[in-house]
């Protein structure tokens, strides 16, 4: 057990160094990852950050206590991809107004989004917000960048933000306004006064998701959404915004721009966390190679939730993440072992020492795993428990899988006990070698010694194979 609160360490993509974390007030450490935009099932990259922040959530309410962290995630529920989903389902017959459509999707996939990322052991965010309920926050930050001279009207019913009235535009990605230009794919509109401009406000038609403002009805542009919200839940400056890394550009830039411009100086968050992205059996995962799948596809197959957990922790958060079969198995088994071991302990009073030093050390998971490891061959029980918790891992509420398929082998533990006992007697091992074989065809490890025999499940364990022995 630890006696000392390690200090955490975490690399800032803005300062591209590690550094100490010191929060601006540590009775109110304050986090915000970008949410979904909620017209489809999560993909697992899209579970990738969620799982990554929720670990560096649980250290944070560790260190600092539950009651002083606030955590927030968003939704993104104004958007042409959900406008483009409505419209689809309009058009094959749905009952109801598009808009009515649109506000169905959003609820649906919001339902979705959280049973998917509940059931890979994340806790719920202090706060989730809704895009749509904070238009009035976004209209009144949009009026004061234009009023600053960060921001113009084109008088039909847009509202661009201007790049170049921002000296640090590009600082977070370290690239110049011309290499974003050249390497990027920039909407040049007849408009904009610069093309690096991006949209604040643009014009939504009437039978599309609209609200009334100073230039006519309409809708925000996805960036200012994360800007008004983090602002009203967190304050102009807050510690940390996380996210995967691509949206670093153009998503985080522009946020960055956006909110140091109205606050008036360069306060917005002082730690930027980005994670890398997933592969799944070391390819790019995309529908094209069919290789692509959502959280729920996995779970419908019979990989739990925390087995996923698992292989995501499994790597840095700041290294490409491989999903692969292989490793979904493994972490099955390391899983079943570690709650056979667990089974009617109650956890230590904290994590150990050298689990908490891992995380500490900008969000280790991996070198934290290993340690997991270690406890569990020293037998290490009630620590390991306590360890694995912290982590999100080994909890009651993620283990309803490996009780599914917990089968009673103690019956087929005594015919092997008996067989070998005769096999020694008659020197006929012929019983013995045949219950051993269809034992490990069944996914069994048998483990035979002085103190009796002991059948373990792998990862592949099946007990309908055991059926007629």
């Amino acid at each position: 057990m630890t006696t000392t609160t390690p200090a955490i360490k975490l690399h800032n993509t803005k300062t591209r160094k590690k550094s100490e974390f010191t929060p601006i007030d540590a009775k109110n450490v304050r986090m915000y990852l970008c949410g979904p935009t909620v017209y489809d099932r999560a993909h697992l990259g899209n579970a990738r950050p969620v799982v990554v922040f929720d670990v560096l959530y649980r250290l944070l309410r560790q260190i600092y206590g539950a009651d002083h962290v606030t955590y927030v995630r968003n939704f993104t529920d104004v958007d042409d991809k959900i406008n483009a989903t409505a419209l689809a389902r309009k058009e094959a017959g749905a009952v109801g107004t598009l808009e009515e459509l649109v506000q169905q999707r959003t609820e649906e996939t919001i339902g979705w989004y959280l049973s998917d990322m509940g059931k890979l052991g994340a806790l719920e965010p202090d706060h989730m917000p809704r895009a749509t309920q904070y238009i009035g926050q976004m209209i009144t930050m949009i009026e004061d960048l234009i009023a600053k001279g960060h921001a113009y009207s084109d008088g039909a019913g847009h509202v661009l933000f201007s790049v170049k009235s921002y000296d640090n535009y590009g600082h977070l990605s370290g690239r110049s306004v011309d290499d974003m230009i050249a390497g990027a794919r920039v909407e040049v509109a007849d408009n904009k006064r610069d093309p690096m401009d991006f949209v604040l406000w643009k014009p939504s038609t009437d039978d599309l998701p609209g609200w009334d403002s100073p230039w006519g009805r309409g809708r925000p542009g996805w960036h200012i959404e994360c800007s008004a919200m983090s602002q009203d839940l967190l304050g102009a400056s807050f510690d940390i915004h996380a996210g995967g890394n691509d949206l670093m550009f153009p998503h985080h830039e522009n946020e960055i721009a956006q909110s140091c411009c109205a606050n008036g100086d360069d306060s917005f968050a002082k730690v930027w966390l980005h994670n890398e992205m997933l592969q799944v059996e070391g390819k790019k995962m995309s529908k094209s190679l069919g290789n692509f799948f959502t959280v729920q596809d996995l779970l419908q197959q019979g990989v739990s939730g925390e087995v996923i957990r698992l292989v995501f922790l499994q790597t840095h958060y700041r290294k490409p993440m491989d999903w692969t079969e292989k490793k979904a198995k493994e972490a099955e088994a390391t899983l079943r072992k570690w709650r056979a071991l667990t089974t009617g302990i109650e956890p230590a009073a904290s994590a150990a020492a050298a689990v908490l030093d891992a995380l500490a050390d900008d969000l280790n998971t991996a070198g934290a795993i290993a340690e997991l490891h270690k406890l569990a061959s020293a037998g290490a029980a009630a620590e390991l428990l306590a360890s694995a918790q912290l982590l999100g891992l080994l909890t009651d509420e993620l283990g309803d899988w490996a009780k599914a398929a917990k089968v009673d082998l103690s019956n087929y533990e005594h015919h092997l006990s008996k067989a070998r006992q005769s096999a020694m007697e008659t020197k006929d091992f012929s019983e013995v070698d045949r219950l051993k074989t269809a034992y490990i065809a069944a996914g069994l490890e048998v483990r035979m010694s002085k103190a009796g025999v002991e059948l373990v499940p792998g990862s592949d364990f099946d007990p309908a194979k055991l059926e007629g022995l």
